[in-house]
């Protein structure tokens, strides 16, 4: 190795990919080489097997579980996969205040910062320290019932209340700041952050929401209802959805990872995160041009400014 000082990354890698897995080494040879220790947590649904064994085995990085504190002494976490692989790992780096800098190897890859042919770019910023950190906003939940709590979490795109008996819709009364706003059924209500608008709550009809924007959007999904359109609220709202306890029971879901089950009567208290998500960044670009490029939408037509200042 090089370098008189060693520095530490953790790789959280999705292995069900041959493609994935020729990534992995490339990164893990090249940050060796730099002077990197490295450690690696392996997809939690696709065998490891196999992986980094065409490294010398000084330059395998040591295998981790991921405990709460797997991230904690790593200057970065490196992302291979999609936007699934990311938020698994945001769960290690977030506690660990550590930047994310993932690479796209799944579909859209909207967390994602880079694409795989810019592989070379990512190495050279992370062994130089030229990548920039941004903050991006989370919310912190608490699920409780007749007083007594029954689970907290957190998400960084959206925490979703959602029914669990398909045949039939979920009851729920929405509040906003210790005040209602409406009663409805629907098969869940979406509380998503900026970097959730371009997920699950863009699917469901809400707005897309640019990340600087401190907001929390409501989506409510199918619901059966006049005033059941989607909100966007102060980032410092409290937010709360409660389950009827005439009705079906129903699921909290953080990021489509975390769950609680929310009975009858439950109470879901929703806040602004007092953690944010660090993403490391290589380049200023517009998220206009993030959105366009990632949706593929067409803007053939554009011809750009006219006049002048």
């Amino acid at each position: 190795m090089t370098g008189e000082r060693v520095r530490d990354a953790l790789i959280v890698v999705h292995t069900g990919r041959d493609a994935t897995r020729q990534v992995a080494s490339t990164v893990a040879s090249s940050l060796y080489q730099a002077g990197f220790k490295l450690r690696v947590m392996p997809d939690e649904y696709s065998t490891d097997a196999g992986l980094f064994d065409d490294l010398e085995p000084e330059q395998r990085p040591r295998r981790i579980d991921p405990a709460d504190d797997a991230a904690n002494g790593a200057e970065v976490v490196i992302v291979l996969g999609g936007d699934g692989t990311l938020l698994r790992a945001a769960e290690l780096a977030r506690q660990a205040r550590v930047p994310l800098l993932g690479i796209n190897l799944g579909r859209v890859g909207f967390l994602a910062e880079a694409d795989l042919d810019d592989l070379d770019e990512v190495l050279d910023a992370v062994v130089h320290r030229t990548y920039r950190v941004e903050e991006r906003m989370t919310v912190d939940v608490v699920v409780t019932t007749e007083g007594r709590e029954l689970g907290r979490t957190w998400a960084l795109n959206e925490a979703i209340v959602e029914k669990t008996n398909w045949a039939k819709l979920l009851e729920v009364v929405l509040e906003v700041d210790h005040r209602p706003v409406s009663e409805f059924a629907c098969d869940g209500v979406l509380c998503a952050t900026p970097t959730g608008s371009t997920a699950y709550a863009y699917s469901a009809g809400g707005p897309v929401v640019w990340p600087e924007v401190q907001a929390m959007l409501l989506v409510p999904s199918n619901a059966h209802a006049l005033f059941a359109r989607p909100l966007v609220v102060s980032p410092d709202s409290r937010v709360a959805l409660e389950v009827s306890q005439r009705g079906d029971a129903g699921v909290l879901v953080a990021d489509g990872r975390r769950t609680v089950d929310l009975p009858p009567g439950s109470r879901v208290e929703i806040v602004r995160g007092q953690n944010p998500v660090l993403l490391a960044r290589l380049r200023v670009q517009p998220f206009t041009d993030r959105l366009v490029r990632k949706f593929e939408l067409p803007v053939q037509g554009w011809r750009g400014k006219r006049g002048r200042d």
